[in-house]
Parts: structure tokens; sequence; C-alpha cells
């Protein structure tokens, strides 16, 4: 069996994160969802699981941090294009949230763009052609 991620986000709005990461492209699992926590699944083993402040608190005696201000953590999801990329980065924009709060990267093997979700969660999402990568690596 692969290995499974849950990433937990704390939310300010349940039903404004939902529909976020519906128009990005997760499904919501509606049989691990309630009105403290939604499961956004991306993937077969990639699962976000959004969590009202009052249920996160409940994981951690840590003061949840404003990610408007400060940063913890970068997530970074791989696309099967640069159009995916593009595209995805598009749709975050189009549904509340900031395109691109870091730099573009393009070199050719990958290309990368970023956005932030309405709570300030930062996504990075890629493209990488792996055999031009190593390739690229081999050389330097």
């Amino acid at each position: 069996m692969p290995k499974l991620i849950f990433v937990n986000l704390p939310v300010a709005d349940l039903p404004r994160s939902m529909a976020f990461y519906e128009a990005v492209g997760a499904r919501n699992e509606p049989s691990f969802t309630d009105e403290t926590a939604a499961c956004m699944v991306f993937s077969d083993t990639i699962h976000v699981m959004l969590l009202t402040h009052d249920k996160f608190r409940q994981f951690t005696p840590k003061q949840i941090p404003d990610a408007k201000r400060t940063c913890q953590v970068l997530l970074c999801l791989s696309m099967d294009s640069a159009a995916e990329v593009d595209a995805i980065v598009a749709r975050a924009a189009d549904a509340g949230g900031t395109a691109d709060p870091g730099p573009k990267q393009d070199h050719g093997f990958m290309y990368g763009r970023s956005f932030e979700d309405p709570d300030g969660h930062v996504w990075e999402v890629m493209w990488m052609d792996v055999a031009a990568a190593r390739a690229a690596m081999a050389e330097g």
C-alpha cells in the first residue's frame, strides 16, 4: 500500500476554504467532513484536512500562526505539464487566492509557480521533466 499524506491546515472559514480547494481541483470526501473539518482529496495519496481553529487546537497546544504574516511551511504539488501549473494557479486566483506570491521558476526542465489560499497558506506547483533534470544535475 502506498504511503498517504494528510496535510492539516487551520482555516478561518471552513465553507470558503472548501470552495477554494474544490476550485483548484480537490474533491471533498464527505465521510471525513463535518462542521469542524473537511477532507479535501487531491489524489489517492494526497489529502488536505481543513480544520477550524477550534478543531486544530485539539491537536496542538501551540499557537496557530497567521499564515498571511508568517510562514511555517511551503507545500508543493507536482503537475503533469507546465500548462497544468498555469491552469491551477489561474483557478486559485479566480477562487479568491493570490497568484504567484513567490517568484516564477522556469529552468527548461522544471517549471514552477505558486498560489496562496484565502488563509495565507502557500502552495508551490511544479512540473519537471525528470530525465532532463537528471541529465542537468549530472552535468553540473
